[in-house]
């Protein structure tokens, strides 16, 4: 009689404890929507409103945020002007997800900018900018590649922090990537120096610059997406650049790819009387 009596007890003592187990879950379940909310609205807030044109430069973007609600990265973008009137374009990825990783975000685009005005040599920019981000303390880490371009000449310089390589095309068809030598990530190491390819553009095209969501996921290895990233880069006809950026980004879809994906054109119009090669 006495272990049936105490049955009832037993029961609403386990309800009791599930009750809690549950209003648990609940709460950090609307902890991390409030952390993803806040990194998503940081997130937005430093990526740029808009980027701005160049004598012979137009630019566009496109960003499709991670597939996991939860999983808010550090992707970035920005187009600005260094000393000079050089152009300067810059991508990165942040490695982690979440406030810290959008935070970081804001820091690293932030310091690329801040430096610009120090140096148009994008080599010496990602050093500067490896030694800040470091100094500034914090476990994350960024790819990043920044190109620079003098639009009166069409003169290029790139260069590239363990970044995904530029893709790049031209009015007549050709189409290709820039497999350029990179350095390591920023903010790892200190002392880091960063080598500088630098081309001139001739002819009408395109630079297109990416994150790894947009070429690499389960379904697609880097180098399938970096393919069909030139492919439609080759064949974009002239496009406005905001369009061709939509039509890249379209490739993450192909990927199966949870991460954040980014995308920068930079529409090369060339000048009267140019013919390439």
């Amino acid at each position: 009689m006495h272990r049936h009596r105490s049955a009832p007890d037993n029961a609403q003592d386990l309800l009791v404890t599930l009750g809690r187990l549950v209003d648990q879950a609940v709460e950090n379940i609307q902890f991390q929507r409030a952390r993803a909310e806040l990194g998503l609205a940081l997130q937005r807030h430093m990526l740029p409103g808009g980027l701005p044109d160049f004598p012979g430069l137009r630019t566009g973007a496109r960003y499709s945020p991670s597939q996991d609600g939860l999983a808010v990265g550090g992707d970035f973008y920005d187009a600005f002007t260094m000393r000079d009137g050089v152009a300067a374009l810059t991508i990165g990825d942040v490695q982690g997800h979440g406030v810290e990783a959008a935070a970081f975000m804001g820091e690293a685009r932030a310091s690329l900018r801040a430096l610009a005005s120090v140096t148009v040599d994008p080599g010496e920019v990602l050093s500067f900018a490896n030694d800040l981000l470091i100094s500034l303390g914090g476990d994350l880490f960024t790819t990043c590649c920044l190109l620079s371009v003098l639009p009166e000449s069409g003169e290029l310089s790139v260069a590239r922090a363990g970044h995904v390589p530029i893709v790049w095309g031209t009015d007549d068809g050709d189409s290709g990537i820039l497999i350029d030598a990179g350095g390591m990530p920023l903010g790892i190491l200190r002392g880091q120096r960063y080598p500088v390819t630098r081309r001139r553009l001739i002819r009408p095209g395109y630079l297109v610059l990416l994150t790894d969501g947009v070429v690499e996921g389960p379904s697609y290895p880097i180098d399938e997406g970096l393919a069909a990233v030139a492919e439609l880069v080759g064949t974009a006809d002239g496009a406005d650049p905001g369009e061709l950026a939509a039509r890249v980004i379209e490739v993450a879809d192909l990927t199966g790819h949870e991460d954040d994906a980014a995308v920068l054109v930079v529409r090369y119009d060339g000048r009267p009387g140019e013919s390439g090669g």
